[in-house]
């Protein structure tokens, strides 16, 4: 029984099957993504989805989709799918969808008649190529099988329309042709590894709608380009391979090629092989060889934050320590930059944060826990020396150290947390001042770096961290502990806000505490009654002021709502991390039970990815981008420390 396994009975209900999508990513910035049942429903749908750095920083949509057709006896059957203005879907091939798998590639079987068509998806790693294989299972009479492709040549964020400046030349190559709708794009070549017969037939397709576009409050219609189709005939078990690509391919090889994709793919046939797969996805080699984890798909590119927050679970809970190595290398050589005031050579966003530097300590430690910390400090010993001393001496522009150890930072009327949303160019939730997350994460890498400084024979240096770290939790305690039993969200002055967050699941959750145990136990006690639910930690409790956990609706309406009471599962693995620490054994049940929430997310939405965030209240929708970094790495740390506290 495969896992990812969905019959006719759904794969022709579009009500069921539209919501649900499926990404594929290269491992180098390029993806394709549409719904299972090929409908493009949102603008940064499509087939071969590519960065162009020539031209901006934005993903391009080359090619949006092809549509195969099968044709018996004369009658043609088209098995594509497109919404148009006022509700209409055209052609419908989802009709013919038999069954749909993607335990190991996205396998669709289509029934026309007596023909039974198999069509299997691989995207090739670190090129941009997309493959599908074609194979004709069982058919009574000749059988002629006809592509069109869907061309937009456009950035993500925009659309394409009818218009006279594309160019619509196209030059032939082996089994295909090339084409260039615009200058400054890359070539798009379209071969098959069979001869075929291409009829040039432009013609522009009008009025298609992206639904997922307009229930966002944004412009939802787009024209598409074809210029013309592909023509062969197919025999009874034979297997024909199709590849879109940016160079071109030899396509006496492309069987061959696809084989070898399929064989490096990883299963998805259970909840744990779904993450790993997912957490692959976040990979990002660029032309350099640098590497980095991409914050989300499909339009998150490298966030500082986010990435060393990713980092542990997306590596060392799957036992690829070599590729945490490999990103530390990339982030530690922007993070130096950043502190030193040079320009970044590497592409990676909001290194400005002021905590970016303490969770670079956290994701540090969690490397220890799994390496050892003799190979932690030959690593980065010294980068983990220069980030306190750097944070110490007040070297950041919008964090200094206060006389009572505690860090004070400075806002500007910005939004300088994870909580980044803005309205009008104000943050939706301005925190500044002591910030609780900020200052517990001090606290940890303070008593962290203490005893790395300790076990590399810097005894004086330890000593002084540890003396500090003292001063620090005693000041925590006092300025963010309330009688209620629970932690300020921040502290500025006589500004204290008294909203019940989740940041404060951080001093609880990380190795080393400002609180004792009571105090532990008091802040988890409200995170469970008023935070938790199936899918994370809201980010706002119900009982706070301005609660609003619906995230739909156009931009700014969903600014409003997007840290004001969604839930997010990144922040459920810290809350389940502090249950198995303040617990331990007898947690385990519900830790899993809890686990349990995000693996129906694997048959929903994204399949076998977690989305961004989901609403804080019943039926907890997904929302946001379909597939989240922070969100598969901290689940995959909570599967991992489960079976810790197991054995």
């Amino acid at each position: 029984m495969s896992y990812l396994k969905f019959e006719k009975a759904l794969m022709t209900n579009l009500q069921d099957s539209l919501p649900r999508e499926l990404l594929r990513t290269n491992r180098s910035g390029a993806y394709s993504c549409s719904t299972i049942v090929d409908c493009n429903t949102r603008k940064y749908h499509g087939l071969l989805v590519v960065p162009v750095p020539e031209l901006d920083d934005d993903n391009h949509v080359l090619l949006s989709s092809l549509d195969p057709t099968v044709i018996q006896h004369g009658a043609a059957f088209n098995l594509g799918l497109h919404k148009y203005q006022g509700d209409n879907f055209s052609p419908q091939g989802h009709k013919y969808i038999r069954e749909f798998d993607c335990d190991t590639v996205p396998t669709t079987v289509y029934r026309v008649g007596g023909v039974l068509l198999k069509k299997e998806v691989v995207f090739q790693h670190y090129e941009d190529r997309i493959l599908i294989r074609y194979t004709l299972m069982e058919a009574h009479s000749q059988t002629t099988l006809q592509f069109r492709p869907f061309l937009a040549f456009r950035s993500v964020r925009q659309f394409t329309h009818e218009n006279s400046v594309a160019d619509r030349s196209y030059n032939e190559v082996d089994n295909g042709i090339s084409t260039r709708m615009y200058a400054g794009y890359p070539s798009l070549f379209m071969q098959f590894s069979k001869e075929n017969t291409f009829h040039f037939e432009p013609y522009w397709y009008r009025g298609l709608e992206y639904p997922k576009e307009q229930e966002r409050g944004y412009a939802s219609n787009e024209d598409l380009y074809v210029p013309g189709y592909f023509e062969m005939n197919i025999s009874k078990g034979e297997s024909i391979v199709f590849a879109a690509s940016t160079t071109e391919s030899d396509t006496s090889s492309l069987k061959k090629l696809f084989d070898t994709e399929v064989k490096s793919r990883s299963p998805r046939d259970n909840f744990f092989h779904c993450l790993i797969n997912a957490a692959h996805q976040f990979h990002n080699r660029s032309k350099n060889d640098e590497r980095y984890i991409l914050a989300g798909y499909p339009w998150f590119k490298c966030r500082a934050r986010d990435q060393f927050i990713a980092l542990p679970g997306l590596t060392l809970s799957i036992e690829e320590q070599d590729y945490f190595e490999l990103v530390m290398q990339t982030a530690g050589k922007g993070l130096r930059e950043f502190m030193e005031g040079r320009p970044l050579s590497v592409n990676i966003y909001e290194m400005e944060k002021p905590d970016v530097p303490l969770w670079c300590v956290w994701a540090i430690q969690q490397y220890a826990k799994e390496a050892g910390k003799a190979r932690c400090l030959e690593l980065y010993g010294s980068l983990l020396h220069d980030i306190i001393d750097y944070i110490a001496a007040d070297r950041h522009p919008d964090l200094r150290m206060d006389d009572n150890g505690l860090l004070y930072a400075d806002a500007k009327g910005e939004a300088i947390t994870w909580m980044n949303s803005t309205n009008n160019g104000k943050p939706v939730v301005p925190r500044t001042g002591y910030i609780v997350e900020f200052n517990a994460l001090w606290y940890n890498a303070l008593c962290f770096v203490a005893s790395m400084e300790r076990e590399g024979g810097k005894e004086k240096h330890a000593k002084e961290l540890e003396v500090l770290a003292e001063r620090c939790k005693e000041a925590f305690v006092s300025t963010f502990l309330n009688e209620y039993g629970y932690l300020y969200d921040y502290v500025d002055g006589r500004m204290i806000d008294w909203s019940v967050r989740p940041n404060m699941i951080f001093a609880v959750a990380l190795d080393y505490s400002p609180l004792d145990q009571k105090q532990r136990r008091g802040v988890l006690d409200v995170c469970t009654r008023e935070l938790l639910t199936p899918k994370g930690l809201r980010s706002l409790s119900p009982k706070s002021g301005g609660y609003n956990p619906m995230y739909v609706g156009p931009q700014t309406q969903r600014d409003l709502a997007y840290h004001q009471g969604t839930a997010w599962p990144w922040l459920g693995g810290f809350y389940l991390e502090a249950c198995l620490k303040l617990y331990k054994q007898t947690r385990l049940s519900f830790v899993e039970r809890q686990l349990v929430g995000y693996e129906d997310e694997m048959f929903n939405h994204c399949l076998s990815t977690l989305p961004e965030l989901f609403d804080g209240n019943p039926p907890f929708s997904g929302r946001g981008a379909i597939s989240f970094a922070m969100n598969v790495a901290e689940v995959l740390r909570t599967l991992e420390l489960l079976e810790k506290y197991k054995y």
